[in-house]
């Protein structure tokens, strides 16, 4: 029972390895780090949210579908129409600052260790891009391909947006928020979600869903270790890659998407990248490295790809 409890505690603070005290290693992924690091987003993210959503008469409200689920969530048990708006970032911050708790880690933050997490999670960035490039350039000779497959831009993102008032509860695609969206909108609005879907997706998917499942696999159902490891991570990545083409919100199923095995593919393996990041290098990283990847293929697609 000794070991199984230092696994839970282990994969709970999301550091699998045992850094050198006080290295950039070991700093970056404490939790407290996380919070520092993603302030930042999460501010730009509320605060690019209402920019893009500045006209109340339109109908199409660009949002990530995961902090919507958050809202949602949180309605439910009771928090305001207003406080609900405020509230997933408050979560994000409540859960880390437990996590960094239960660590019984520093809590100093060195703010020129900024700098380097930004570049490190850029770097972490392009490997993505380069398979995103891979999985979704159209093929030659291939009977096989779907029209959306080779209409749609050669890198995808890994955000999913939610068109609060749309007909047939369907969410926006990336890059088209609505029949009113000029393309610089829309590039805004590809880039404020892209940033909102590094912290709420990767908190969804990552941070609760992969724990959850570990405390099912490990705890109630009694699998080894590893085994519920593997299995809890590639569940999530599906879930993950499934969610940006079909969405429960609101009470309403959604298509986010057209589904194509290629870019279904592409996010599977995008988020057991994610999961496997997130395992060894903590949340901050991981949220980061979503966020810089998303911005990095809006603005790849808005200069080469943009038709």
């Amino acid at each position: 029972m000794a070991g199984r409890k230092n696994h839970k505690k282990d994969y709970a603070t999301a550091q699998l390895l045992n850094y050198a005290r006080d290295s950039y290693l070991e700093r970056t992924s404490r939790p407290v780090y996380a919070i520092a690091f993603l302030l930042p987003f999460i501010v730009f993210y509320e605060l690019g949210t209402m920019l893009i959503n500045t006209d109340v008469l339109n109908q199409v409200q660009v949002r990530v579908v995961a902090f919507v689920w958050l809202q949602n969530l949180l309605r439910h048990l009771g928090t305001g129409a207003r406080f609900a708006w405020i509230a997933p970032p408050m979560v994000v911050v409540v859960i880390l600052i437990g996590l960094q708790i239960a660590s019984r880690k520093q809590w100093y933050f060195c703010l020129g260790d900024y700098t380097p997490m930004v570049f490190e999670c850029v770097s972490l960035a392009v490997p993505l891009i380069l398979l995103s490039l891979l999985f979704n350039s159209p093929p030659v000779n291939s009977d096989n391909v779907s029209r959306a497959d080779i209409a749609g831009p050669p890198v995808v993102t890994c955000a999913a947006q939610q068109s609060g008032c749309s007909p047939a509860g369907e969410a926006a695609v990336p890059g088209h928020a609505g029949a009113q969206s000029t393309p610089r909108r829309s590039l805004m609005a590809d880039v404020v979600t892209g940033v909102g879907a590094g912290i709420y997706e990767e908190l969804v998917f990552r941070l609760i869903l992969i724990c959850v499942l570990m405390m099912v696999f490990q705890d109630l159902i009694g699998m080894g270790h590893q085994n519920a490891v593997v299995l809890s991570i590639l569940i999530s990545a599906a879930l993950f890659s499934a969610h940006h083409h079909i969405i429960w919100v609101d009470g309403q199923l959604g298509r986010s998407a057209p589904f194509s095995w290629s870019e279904f593919g592409f996010r599977t393996l995008a988020g057991i990248y994610f999961a496997i990041l997130f395992a060894f290098r903590g949340f901050g990283i991981t949220a980061g490295t979503h966020a810089f990847y998303d911005i990095i293929a809006t603005a790849v697609n808005a200069l080469f790809f943009a038709r």
